[in-house]
């Protein structure tokens, strides 16, 4: 990336969403150059694949498909799915965040139907500070689902999942959910200016 004539340098910045993530938070822990990161939406361990970078492997997160419920519309919910990374048996399938060069944010739907959004990001920050690190910043959205898209998107509520081909609910409202990604795309702009460029704000998006 650092070799493509639109990227600047000297460093780059990552954006991930849901699995892609948990790939960002991996990347910026493993490999250098990377200045900032921000995730949507995302876990804090390694998830549906092991991931396997040189000689070292991390393990998924286990998970028990069992515990997926349908709604009313009959769209799939899976929210329970994913076994709790804390638990012993899950610890190698966390993301050693402590070794990254640069500080996160996180983007948190508090409606997400995916992912215990709210509760990976407060891992984060935990582990984070216990390694003394910086705290993240968070930022919580209520009435907002797992699909927080650019501005002016229109709220993706369900869908037929690519990976698990099932219609599968993603949470969130329509009009708190059109504020969150007015609000998360300007955060993201700033959060990646403070840290690639210096500049501390940019043009404000219209509503």
């Amino acid at each position: 990336m650092l070799q493509h004539p639109k990227v600047k340098g000297p460093s780059v910045g990552l954006l991930g969403f849901s699995k892609g993530g948990d790939l960002c938070l991996s990347m910026a822990s493993f490999l250098k150059g990377i200045t900032a990161t921000v995730v949507i939406n995302a876990c804090v361990a390694n998830t549906i694949a092991p991931l396997r970078y040189k000689d070292m492997i991390i393990p998924e997160l286990s998970n028990d498909p069992a515990k997926y419920k349908i709604t009313e519309s009959g769209f799939w919910n899976f929210i329970d799915v994913w076994n709790n990374p804390l638990e012993k048996s899950n610890h190698r399938s966390l993301i050693p965040l402590e070794k990254a060069q640069g500080p996160f944010l996180f983007i948190v739907g508090m409606d997400d139907q995916n992912w215990k959004s709210e509760f990976y990001a407060q891992l984060a920050s935990e582990r984070l500070q216990a390694h003394g690190k910086d705290r993240p910043e968070i930022i919580y959205y209520p009435g907002t689902g797992h699909c927080i898209e650019p501005p002016y998107f229109p709220l993706c509520r369900a869908s037929v999942h690519t990976f698990l081909n099932q219609p599968v609910f993603y949470g969130g409202e329509p009009k708190a959910h059109s504020r969150a990604q007015v609000d998360a795309w300007q955060q993201i702009q700033t959060f990646f200016h403070k840290h690639l460029s210096g500049k501390k704000s940019v043009k404000p998006s219209k509503m």
